[in-house]
């Protein structure tokens, strides 16, 4: 009898294997095939799960949207597919289509404090506490993204420089403004307050992101450390 020439993937060079290649090389760079494979996890004794997801995306032509219109039933059809792993099919595929028919939304342009303030002063201007937040920017000034950092008590409260920076590159920001309100009403910055802007800018420009500007939030007002001159 011949021996089969077949490899499972728990054999296959750390590259080959999709989930390792994922986390190693990124998504963008799997087969549909490959992505497909992840889904179901894994194929049968003579067929690994890669060549049973080709298998079925050649039955559509390799067509995703084609997929996307298989039955429960005619996915089950093909051997190595159960119910579990037709379901996962389906409901990844899906989610695509909601993902393409969900309207893009521009990102939030900063162009100057009081953008910020309307961004930020609904979540934070009427606290009875202190709140520290970072605002994430991409190249263009536009809101990648804006995270709570830390939460106090009235007096003040805490800031990781280093948690700041390590949300950055996560986000890919390239610049940032920093955020806290003031529950006593008052605009006017505390020693604390300048020390920390000055800390957090001189951490970002070694890592080469930006701190643009560090605002005051309270129910009727802001203060900004850049309108200031201050920054």
């Amino acid at each position: 009898m011949e021996e089969s020439s077949f490899i499972s993937i728990s054999n296959w060079s750390e590259d080959d294997k999709p989930r390792e290649k994922l986390m190693l090389k990124g998504k963008d760079v799997l087969s549909d095939a490959e992505l497909i494979a992840i889904l179901i996890g894994s194929g049968s004794k003579n067929e690994s799960a890669v060549d049973l997801s080709k298998r079925i995306l050649s039955s559509v032509d390799n067509n995703l949207n084609a997929l996307g219109k298989l039955s429960i039933t005619q996915l089950i059809g093909f051997k190595g597919i159960g119910e579990a792993k037709a379901i996962s099919i389906l409901a990844a595929t899906e989610l695509g289509r909601r993902r393409r028919a969900e309207d893009v939304v521009d990102l939030i342009k900063i162009t100057s404090s009081k953008v910020v303030f309307e961004i930020m002063q609904p979540i934070i201007g009427e606290l009875p506490h202190e709140e520290f937040w970072v605002v994430f920017l991409n190249n263009s000034n536009k809101v990648i993204s804006k995270s709570q950092l830390s939460k106090g008590g009235i007096t003040g409260t805490l800031v990781d420089v280093r948690l700041v920076f390590k949300m950055a590159l996560e986000t890919g920001a390239t610049s940032l403004i920093l955020c806290h309100n003031h529950p006593s009403g008052s605009l006017i910055p505390s020693e604390q307050d300048k020390e920390i802007t000055k800390k957090l800018k001189l951490a970002g420009e070694s890592l080469d992101i930006k701190v643009l500007d560090h605002i005051i939030i309270i129910e009727t007002g802001y203060y900004s450390f850049l309108d200031e001159g201050i920054f």
